[in-house]
């Protein structure tokens, strides 16, 4: 691994929310999954507790890494399973993630919706400004 591709990595492990909102998240967590798609699959697996073979597979049924990301994020928020959100994203093409997260059952006004508008997510080491992004409940995903 070359010295800039190392710096670029351990970067991208502490992506934290930033004011861009949840589409600037996404595509800063976007360059790290198309940097190292397999460190981005076992950084997924490991923040999510899920299996390496899931992550990898939602990777390929998902537009860009951003998404399976969010398979897994709005699967823990919703408290439902990854495979739930995957086939609510999948059965809506052409909506945003606020969308399909009101369809899984979070109320807009609500505090993880609101996080959801602003981007407020954990991705690596480094949690969000507010702390909305920190881990709840086990292995959902």
């Amino acid at each position: 691994m070359t010295t800039t591709r190392a710096l670029v990595l351990c970067t991208l492990v502490s992506l934290q929310a930033s004011a861009g909102g949840l589409e600037e998240f996404m595509d800063r967590i976007d360059v790290s999954g198309r940097v190292d798609r397999n460190g981005f699959a076992a950084q997924v697996s490991s923040q999510f507790q899920v299996g390496s073979a899931e992550v990898k597979r939602v990777l390929g049924l998902v537009a860009r890494p951003a998404d399976a990301f969010m398979v897994f994020q709005v699967g823990r928020m919703t408290g439902k399973p990854f495979e739930a959100v995957l086939k609510t994203y999948q059965d809506g093409k052409g909506k945003d993630w606020e969308e399909l997260a009101q369809e899984l059952g979070l109320k807009p006004g609500s505090p993880e919706f609101q996080a959801l508008k602003k981007g407020e997510f954990q991705f690596g080491m480094t949690r969000s400004p507010s702390g909305t992004g920190k881990p709840k409940g086990q292995g959902q995903g």
